[in-house]
């Protein structure tokens, strides 16, 4: 019964893919996507107690039909008369977010956990991303896949006529990865901390473990001299004069971080940061303006042609 149920679902869900469509876009994909999509769904699943459908936007860059998808942030949902509708007031504060730092991004489409072909559902809320933007991507992650294969699969929209009606049908889209150093980083450190039986760590946990080991060993440290110090105050224990004067030394160590040098020092840390927060913001009005000169430039040169062609016909 259960592989006729698969049987079923999987017929009714192949009615939404355009037989023999061909992709029109080339797509990259970049793995900080793949894994901000993955801790969506399994803090979800932990949140809640059973695994939910998550949604998410896809933002990233377009050059002509080429698209690189470089990050992600979640949507809400809520749900009217059994259907779900994206909260528009949501996304458009996440997006001036992203925009405030990221001002080359666009959005590209939306993602979705559950089977890897698209369904009903699907449909009805890729309509709501079509009013973002007309062409948006949909990326469908499969938590349950049973191959190893990257459980990810890409479509784009098409409009299809089907028994004499317009019908929104999807084709699968084929994609590559591509990654940059820091996502490289991540990467390797989750690879290597998923991966239990090599024994291998990454740089980052090593450093990471060393830190916490050193602040673990001072914490246990001063929580000894504390109740040595409480038990000689309690008479639990009898006065040492070597020790205390030793706890008196490290103690009169403390106001040298509210001395005048310590001050100057970290104010200028202070600056040097604002300083280079100032100069990206800079930068970035530099690239803004130069970007408006580059079009203003395009736009003078194309009302001269315009011009003398008028010129030459009359």
């Amino acid at each position: 019964m259960e592989s006729e149920q698969m049987e079923v679902d999987d017929t009714s869900s192949k009615k939404y893919i355009a037989q023999g469509g061909v992709p029109s876009v080339t797509v990259s994909l970049h793995p900080l996507v793949i894994m901000n999509i993955s801790e969506h769904w399994t803090r979800v699943r932990a949140q809640e107690g059973e695994a939910k459908q998550v949604v998410g936007a896809l933002i990233g860059k377009q050059k002509g039909r080429k698209l690189e998808i470089m990050n992600s942030f979640e949507l809400l949902l809520s749900k009217v008369d059994n259907d779900m509708i994206i909260d528009k007031a949501y996304y458009t504060t996440k997006e001036e977010q992203f925009k405030q730092v990221f001002c080359d991004m666009d959005f590209l489409g939306w993602y979705t956990s559950g089977n890897d072909l698209p369904d009903e559902s699907d449909v009805k809320n890729h309509k709501q991303a079509c009013t973002i933007n007309e062409s948006p991507m949909l990326l469908k992650l499969n938590p349950y896949a049973g191959h190893t294969d990257l459980p990810i699969t890409l479509y784009e929209s098409v409009i299809d006529l089907v028994n004499g009606e317009a019908t929104m049908l999807f084709v699968e889209v084929p994609y590559t990865l591509a990654t940059e150093e820091a996502e490289r980083i991540g990467v390797d450190h989750v690879a290597r901390m998923a991966s239990s039986d090599t024994g291998e760590n990454s740089l980052v946990a090593e450093h990471l473990s060393a830190q916490y080991n050193a602040i673990k060993m001072l914490h246990t440290r001063v929580k000894m001299i504390l109740e040595y110090v409480k038990a000689v105050q309690n008479k639990e224990l009898p006065n040492n004069h070597e020790i205390l004067r030793e706890l008196s030394s490290l103690t009169h160590r403390l106001p040298v971080m509210q001395s005048p040098k310590f001050n100057a020092e970290f104010y200028n840390q202070c600056n040097d940061v604002a300083l280079i927060t100032y100069l990206g913001s800079i930068t970035k009005s530099c690239n803004n303006m130069n970007q408006f000169v580059n079009k203003f430039n395009i736009l003078h040169d194309r009302q001269g042609l315009g011009r003398k062609a008028r010129g030459l016909f009359f």
